[in-house]
């Protein structure tokens, strides 16, 4: 039972709270993208508002002036920017006759990657905190006439908690490269067939052929040009894809590039002064997240280059654990990048749109197997260590 004490409050806006409260319920460890610094730049650079399909409606738990537990969450009036891709289930409601949009989230805007969704503080009852901030989400999507409540990227225990308070169960897969204790890119490289191998050293060569070079701009060098130049990578992928939809503003960069500078990263890909290429990565002592790539110039396999290669061996030399270079993956496949589950949970208010939704996903699941089994098998990567090391 919730503490008495406690009271329930939803803000309009990330910085109706205090940051430094904030980031404590999240803790040193957190996430880039549930930093209050992160949404604060998503929201006030325009990018994450009402009129680009994002009301803030963030979730707080207070004992008098002390936030005791939160949870990021938004008003969604499309599916864009989630990749969870719902777009068949607002079509399954408009067949049924229900108003799909808008609906109520709970994660971070434009962010596709696995992090805490209930920020409760030590020594708080974390089950009692979750259950609250659910009640809320749930009272006040009634409210305001959703269709739904979505947790979207939750930890895998958070959604156990999720899945038997009721909500339905969704796991889909993105593809996530792992270190399992390598010393250097060779080692990485050991793990394929020579055919591979040769593959990979040929695309990645390819660049010197073409007069490029790629280097890494560290957070603390990143400045205003570095900025503009990330949008406009960012903007570059937008346009030239029929499922593209430009969502984040220049200021939503030059914004995290000044808060954040410990968390970013830029790759630049160099021919003679001009910059022709990049990728917008954000980072940890552990993990590096690929976000946005784009070109000004179309070169073959400079993309493998930029969001792939060049980061797996800087993940080597830095030492960290994990990269996940956010959605989609068949070519990821391919090259190293092993199948990992993601996971979201579900509630739709409308009974016959419920049951529709949960007979899709028990379908889903029964195939998510064999998908599994089809990357591995792309895959095909060598045990580590080598037998015998």
């Amino acid at each position: 039972m919730l503490d008495p004490s406690i009271r329930v409050q939803v803000l309009a806006s990330i910085t109706d709270v205090p940051a430094a409260q904030w980031d404590a319920l999240a803790g040193p460890d957190a996430p880039p993208f549930i930093r209050h610094a992160w949404l604060a730049a998503m929201e006030e650079s325009g990018s994450a508002q009402e009129d680009t399909g994002w009301a803030p409606h963030h979730l707080t738990l207070w004992r008098g002036d002390t936030l005791v537990a939160a949870s990021p969450a938004y008003f969604k009036f499309h599916s864009m920017g989630e990749y969870i891709y719902d777009f068949a289930w607002a079509q399954a409601a408009q067949r049924l006759g229900v108003e799909y949009y808008p609906k109520l989230l709970i994660g971070a805007p434009l962010s596709p990657a696995t992090a805490p969704r209930f920020l409760v503080a030590p020594g708080e009852d974390v089950s009692d905190a979750r259950h609250a901030i659910m009640e809320a989400a749930i009272e006040s999507a009634r409210e305001e006439g959703c269709s739904s409540v979505h947790v979207l990227y939750p930890t895998e225990e958070e959604a156990d908690f999720l899945e038997r308070g009721g909500m339905a169960r969704r796991l889909t897969l993105q593809f996530h490269w792992k270190n399992p204790g390598y010393q250097s890119y060779e080692d990485y490289l050991a793990r394929f067939t020579s055919k591979r191998r040769n593959q990979f050293k040929r695309e990645r060569g390819a660049a010197a052929d073409q007069g490029i070079s790629l280097r890494t701009v560290p957070g603390e060098a990143l400045g205003p040009e570095h900025a503009r130049r990330a949008h406009a990578f960012y903007a570059a992928t937008c346009e030239r894809h029929a499922w593209g939809q430009v969502q984040l503003t220049p200021d939503f960069f030059a914004r995290v590039f000044r808060a954040m500078p410990d968390a970013m990263q830029l790759v630049e890909a160099v021919r003679g002064d001009k910059v022709v290429a990049g990728a917008f990565n954000v980072v940890t002592p552990e993990r590096l997240y690929g976000r946005y790539w784009g070109c000004f110039e179309e070169h073959p396999f400079l993309h493998f280059h930029v969001c792939l290669y060049h980061s797996v061996e800087e993940s080597i030399r830095a030492g960290r654990k994990v990269f996940e270079p956010g959605a989609g993956g068949e070519h990821k496949v391919a090259r190293g990048f092993e199948p990992t589950a993601v996971h979201s949970a579900h509630l739709l208010f409308d009974a016959r749109l419920d049951r529709t939704i949960r007979d899709a996903l028990r379908r889903e699941r029964a195939h998510l197997s064999l998908a599994v089994e089809e990357a591995e098998r792309l895959a095909g990567l060598k045990p580590w260590p080598p037998s015998g090391v």
